[in-house]
């Protein structure tokens, strides 16, 4: 599935060694950026701000600077600044003397599941392009990678349109309680679960080995895991949130340093190997379709609404997730 570049001094080990790094450091960037709320705003304001004008000037020949990437580094940025606010933004009527915070506003609730859905509607095309423009494979025009493009790309796309009409519980978002062991006021979503999760890590992974070959060991395994096994963990519930500040910090970091993937003893491709990206998109279209079939058997069994209320109510994670709270 990967091959490491021997020919720049890698090995295994030193291929797995700096998967590791990567996780380790990004485990830990998530959990400072959302325990302490000033390094929230450090990570995912004043950071981006700073990089940017970096980007467009003097690093200006070295960046990626093609659509896409743009696109989901600040996209995913964007959601991280939105989720902070609905974590933290309150305040007093000054007319009424009454107290109000944005995650009780309903149109507020809207902003994580939209950018959500955003994000693997960009890939979803991405996608169809790659499938569409290189079949039989060719280079990238914007970032030089090689691909193939197959059937393998539209099984995938056709898994990512499954995967958003399979998120549910809209309205349901709510903020964690605060404790003395965690003060984070994460973001919670007790509607996302484990079988949805697994379900967009499965798309997720094909998306990257499919569009993103060269870039599939780091930004589609390693991170895919460290929003996983944290919400799996410390930050139970809070899936979103940390798949979007892990995002972030990854696409800016990969942003500002394009060569650490692309050149060098720690570049991972993949094998091409057609087989494969056969059947990583087949388990990705196979896994969301029976979520979705499973998320129309609880509808219909419940007669609830999967968009306008929550749908998995009476499941004992749910209940577990909920009761975490304010």
């Amino acid at each position: 599935m990967f091959t490491f570049n021997y020919d720049a001094g890698a090995s295994v080990l030193s291929g797995w060694l700096m998967w590791i790094l990567v996780f380790v450091v990004l485990f830990l960037l998530n959990e400072v950026s959302r325990r302490y709320k000033t390094m929230g705003l450090v990570c995912f304001v004043a950071l981006p701000v700073v990089l940017s004008v970096l980007w467009f000037t003097v690093m200006s020949d070295t960046t990626y600077t093609d659509w896409f990437h743009l696109l989901k580094v600040y996209s995913s940025t964007a959601g991280c600044i939105g989720f902070w606010c609905i974590r933290h933004l309150h305040g007093k009527n000054k007319k009424t003397g009454k107290e109000w915070k944005l995650s009780d506003n309903r149109i507020a609730l809207c902003f994580p599941p939209l950018i959500l859905a955003i994000n693997i509607i960009e890939a979803v095309v991405r996608d169809i392009e790659v499938g569409l423009n290189y079949a039989g494979g060719g280079l990238l025009v914007d970032d030089a990678q090689y691909v193939i493009g197959g059937a393998w790309n539209y099984m995938n796309a056709a898994a990512g349109i499954i995967n958003v009409i399979a998120i549910t519980g809209w309205f349901g978002i709510c903020i964690r309680k605060a404790t003395a062991k965690d003060k984070s006021r994460d973001m919670l979503w007790p509607d996302m679960l484990w079988f949805w999760i697994i379900a967009y890590d499965l798309w997720n992974f094909a998306y990257t080995y499919n569009c993103l070959p060269g870039h599939a060991w780091y930004c589609g395994f390693a991170l895919l895991l460290v929003p996983t096994l944290c919400t799996f963990t410390v930050g139970k519930g809070a899936w979103l949130q940390h798949r979007a500040q892990t995002l972030a910090l990854w696409c800016m970091f990969a942003q500002t340093f394009p060569a650490f993937q692309d050149e060098g003893m720690f570049m991972v491709n993949s094998t091409y190997n057609e087989t494969i990206y056969f059947i990583v998109s087949f388990l990705a279209l196979a896994v969301n379709a029976a979520v979705l079939v499973y998320m129309v058997y609880k509808t219909v069994k419940t007669k609830r609404n999967p968009y306008m209320g929550e749908l998995y109510t009476d499941l004992g994670k749910y209940k577990e997730v909920k009761a975490m709270a304010k």
